[in-house]
């Protein structure tokens, strides 16, 4: 299986020993040894998978590398976060998404209105199975719990991945800025509610559903 390492915080180095890795697409800066690139498409899952992308407006533009040697990643110096999964799912942004070991499988999950509150579309990546991950962020990202007793409300533009056995639900009017008299207009929450891992930034991307 390919190893996945930090160079810092913002390059990701992936050994590989004959193995592949998915990965975004341009998202390559160096490479050592012997290096196979081929563009997927559809974010790896053929026919099937590029039609329901555009049918969800997910747009995934994967690349998968095969080889022997060392591929470093990077992408507009974002901060990387490795995510172990052991059966898992990931749910993630495809922006946010830089690579995943091929064994991961990939798909399409319908979010609701945060998607639509996020400017992102009505569906969000999964990457599923047994393998490593790494998850793009603007600023090191938050890990934060979600339990029965402490469910967890996030600001949708500071939302990058969650994994575990959560609950969304969508909660309008109220947002963070104008509990403190600086926003304006309607906004949003997410609500998360059960048992896992949300991942937050401490920068927010841009909104539709008003100054979040």
């Amino acid at each position: 299986m390919a190893q996945f390492r930090l160079q810092g915080s913002k390059v990701l180095a992936v050994d590989l020993t004959g193995d592949a890795v998915k990965a975004k697409n341009g998202s390559m800066v160096a490479y050592d040894g012997q290096m196979a690139f081929k563009k997927m498409s559809g974010g790896g899952e053929g026919l099937r998978g590029m039609v329901t992308r555009r049918l969800t407006g997910e747009q995934m533009s994967v690349m998968e590398v095969q080889g022997h040697g060392t591929c470093f990643f990077a992408d507009r110096a974002g901060e990387i976060n490795l995510v172990d999964l052991r059966g898992e799912k990931l749910h993630v942004e495809a922006s946010n998404l830089l690579c995943a070991d091929a064994s991961l499988r990939t798909g399409t999950t319908f979010t609701g209105l945060r998607g639509a509150s996020t400017g992102n579309g009505l569906f969000t990546t999964t990457v599923e199975g047994s393998g490593r991950a790494a998850v793009l962020s603007d600023g090191p990202a938050v890990v934060l719990r979600v339990s029965a007793q402490y469910p967890l409300s996030v600001d949708p533009g500071a939302y990058v991945a969650h994994t575990g056995d959560l609950r969304q639900s969508f909660q309008s009017g109220v947002n963070f800025r104008t509990l403190i008299g600086e926003g304006s207009g309607e906004a949003f929450q997410i609500r998360f509610e059960g048992e896992g891992l949300v991942y937050v930034q401490p920068s927010e991307r841009s909104t539709v559903g008003g100054d979040v």
